[in-house]
């Protein structure tokens, strides 16, 4: 198979930014005919360091925000001197940004190109300003060959939301521009793309990427079999990828099974882009360490941990002019290791464990919803519609049959001896054949 290569590239006029000085350093990788995933640590590491410390000089300049919080932690000069120095500068918090388009703006706002938005769920929506530079020339200046071994020989369909937030047209750019990928662009459900015309779309161009949620890939394949689509036999995809959401790796193993394809894990955010990627061993995410530099700290301290500790994942962008996000805590749970992955991609390992706000408490422990939904599906009686409910320190679980024989009785008592087994709890077990579908990210834990 052919691999990736900057299909197209995209020129600004009249455009300068304090990213050009590294443009050198993936102008010699090319000419070296290397990837900054499988460079040697230090090599790596300095180019982090030189990105960093470009960013910290631009804010400086460029906002009044940052350059007053950093005066305010007792900063007179917008540099460190090496990477372990990084948490000398404040953490930024999601609620000092919500609802404010300014304040985090590095440029003028006529050089604004797109501006992304989160859904505001859990409060006002923080909003991601890039300019035109940032999403079609800097972007896309590192390569991840291992991680994305795609070329333009593929059809990729994107069902993800083209509404505000960033996923959507993000894959878009990246499989257009630097694979030269045919894109079939699906989003989810919409009014001009119901799921019946998104299957046909993938059967007649036959589609062999995916990319889309991990309960949207559930809920395509549930369809299929109503307009007498069969997943693996009348689309034939190569890979799905997931993001959006999290899931367990008994969820991407039962995908795998109706899909009849690899399954990989994508994290990114409207905020930081992408984050982490999954490469064909499946043994953790490797960090974008083109893209991003990622640290783990205490959420109560804001400490730095290290590796091999759990903590909350704050990152700091590397290629941003128009927003950058430095040292911005994400809300999700997770430890990093050094990579000693067979791929051969030398980028850290993050091992992501879901967001801080989903955890759920029961008996003064905290379990992350990931892993109960691990131990759930192991049951194979359980179909992909399920909710954790807690009440009160207590855990009610709804669960919805799948192809099973049991009666409601016994598949309820099948379930509740399978989690106490697993977690040392016993929690109430109630069976529905109406848990909703939902064409947004889908409601797993429910606290009342």
């Amino acid at each position: 198979m052919k691999t990736q290569s900057h299909k197209m590239t995209v020129s600004i006029d009249e455009h300068t930014s304090h990213l050009e000085p590294l443009r050198a350093f993936y102008q010699a990788l090319d000419a070296e005919g290397v990837t900054i995933e499988k460079l040697p640590s230090e090599r790596r590491e300095h180019y982090q360091l030189q990105a960093i410390n470009l960013t910290l000089e631009h804010i400086w300049n460029h906002n009044d925000y940052y350059r007053a919080a950093l005066m305010e932690a007792g900063i007179t000069s917008p540099s460190i001197a090496s990477l372990a120095q990084l948490d000398t500068i404040p953490l930024l918090r999601k609620d000092v940004i919500r609802g404010d388009k300014m304040k985090l703006l590095c440029v003028e706002p006529k050089q604004i190109g797109q501006v992304h938005l989160t859904s505001g769920t859990s409060g006002k929506p923080i909003y991601t300003s890039y300019t035109l530079a940032d999403q079609y020339v800097y972007d896309l200046m590192p390569k991840y060959l291992e991680l994305f071994p795609d070329s333009d020989s593929d059809v990729v369909a994107i069902a993800l939301p083209y509404e505000f937030a960033l996923p959507g047209l993000g894959f878009q750019r990246l499989f257009q521009f630097a694979f030269g990928t045919a894109v079939l662009s699906l989003g989810k459900g919409g009014y001009m793309a119901p799921v019946d015309k998104s299957l046909e779309l993938m059967k007649e161009y036959q589609a062999t990427i995916l990319t889309t949620t991990p309960s949207y890939a559930a809920l395509l394949a549930e369809e299929s079999e109503k307009y007498g689509i069969k997943p693996g036999v009348d689309i034939k995809l190569r890979r799905i990828i997931l993001t959006g959401e999290g899931c367990s790796y008994t969820f991407r193993k039962r995908l795998e099974q109706w899909w009849n394809c690899e399954v990989s894990f994508f994290y990114g955010s409207t905020e930081c882009g992408v984050v982490a990627i999954e490469c064909k061993e499946h043994a953790g995410y490797h960090v974008a360490e083109g893209h991003v530099f990622m640290e783990i700290v205490d959420p109560d301290t804001g400490a730095a941990l290290g590796y091999d500790k759990t903590g909350e994942i704050v990152l700091t962008t590397l290629l941003r002019e128009g927003m950058p996000m430095v040292r911005y805590r994400s809300g999700d749970i997770g430890y990093m290791q050094r990579s000693k992955c067979a791929c051969g991609t030398t980028m850290d390992v993050l091992h992501l464990r879901g967001r801080m706000e989903n955890m759920i408490r029961l008996e003064g422990d905290d379990y992350s919803p990931f892993m109960l939904e691990q131990f759930l599906l192991e049951v194979p009686d359980v179909s992909f519609w399920y909710h954790f409910i807690v009440e009160q320190g207590k855990l009610t679980i709804e669960v919805e049959p799948f192809r099973t024989a049991l009666t409601d009785e016994k598949l309820a008592k099948k379930v509740r001896r399978k989690m106490a087994d697993a977690i040392g709890i016993d929690c109430k077990v109630v069976v529905r054949r109406d848990i909703p579908r939902t064409f947004g990210k889908a409601t797993r834990v429910i606290i009342r």
